[in-house]
């Protein structure tokens, strides 16, 4: 071999090992979620957050389009519209208005719905059994006769006042359960809707003075708008039940049991792991907040007292999160 050949042989095996380590050094292109919630408050956040936080644990890169519908449907439809022309690898829509857009818009992108009520009812998946063609994902179903019960264990109610959004698929399957709950327990039930958060105070004021107590669902507008209920509520003293913790800490209800919307959010992030790995959405059933450690409840002793009630010793024991003289303590 001549020298002028060895040197150009050694002048390309250079030239190729350094075109390699080159291509080596590129990181792998991030995926892009698309993440849709219909309205911010602190459950619909902590979703977000939990998602975001178990792909960053897991080590997957990816990239984040967070959008906020702000309650309003068309612009849940247009947040979907944004998703499909973008080509984002997988989207998640985090409560049944903002799913159901992404389930009707999106065409051959994978779907994970997060803190939907019931997702057959909804129309996005044929049965709890199965994913839908592209959509699977994690329901935040609340048990609203327990929570009613538990109640009824703090005050006498012979009236109980609702109010729900009447355009939001969940919000309507509750005040239906609600409903039968309070006819059951032979509860006079005193319902009234809204379609958007700025109506919840006045219709709040609406049925106030006709109730003992108010049950609150994961219902978002309403929940959204906690601060306008529960000022009103106090100052007409009836009690609050709610249905959702996180959106409580802050206000004057007084026991609120429902789902970890973080751990929801978590749950919800592994579900995206196991698809962008390549498991198929419709090979995945529904997903459901079953352990114990994914509930959640507060009791708020300073409105009980300011209401002249007594929380049972046993409630306030299986409390995880006690709000008294100011202070929100968590066990």
């Amino acid at each position: 071999m001549s020298k002028k050949f060895s040197t150009l042989m050694m002048g390309l095996a250079l030239s190729l090992l350094c075109t390699a380590t080159a291509f080596a050094a590129v990181p792998p292109k991030p995926v892009v979620i698309g993440i849709s919630k219909i309205v911010s408050h602190p459950a619909l956040d902590a979703v977000v957050k939990g998602v975001q936080d178990e792909l960053k644990a897991a080590k997957v890169n990816a990239t984040f389009d967070v959008q906020n519908a702000n309650g309003d449907i068309s612009t849940a439809a247009s947040i979907a519209n944004k998703f499909q022309s973008q080509k984002v690898d997988l989207a998640v829509g985090v409560a049944t208005p903002t799913a159901q857009a992404l389930v009707n818009t999106l065409k051959g992108i994978p779907i994970v719905y997060s803190a939907v009520t019931d997702p057959v009812k909804a129309g996005l998946v044929p049965s709890l059994t199965k994913g839908g063609k592209n959509v699977t994902g994690v329901s935040d179903m609340t048990p609203v006769r327990q929570q009613i019960e538990m109640l009824l264990k703090i005050k006498k109610v012979k009236r109980l006042g609702h109010i729900y959004t009447s355009s939001e698929e969940n919000a309507v399957v509750l005040a239906g359960m609600v409903k039968q709950v309070c006819k059951d327990l032979k509860i006079e039930f005193v319902g009234t809707t809204v379609t958007k958060s700025s109506e919840v105070k006045q219709a709040t004021q609406a049925i106030i003075r006709r109730v003992d107590a108010l049950y609150i669902s994961t219902d978002n507008t309403v929940v959204s708008a906690m601060s306008a209920v529960a000022d009103v509520a106090m100052k007409n003293k009836v009690p609050i039940m709610s249905a959702d913790p996180s959106s409580s800490e802050a206000y004057d209800v007084l026991a609120s049991w429902g789902f970890d919307y973080y751990k929801m959010g978590r749950a919800t992030g592994k579900l995206v792991i196991e698809i962008l790995k390549g498991k198929k959405p419709e090979q995945i059933p529904a997903r459901f907040m079953t352990k114990a450690s994914d509930v959640d409840l507060l009791v708020n002793l300073d409105v009980a007292k300011k209401l002249g009630l007594t929380i049972p010793a046993d409630i306030v024991k299986s409390a995880k999160t006690i709000r008294q003289n100011g202070k929100l303590i968590k066990k």
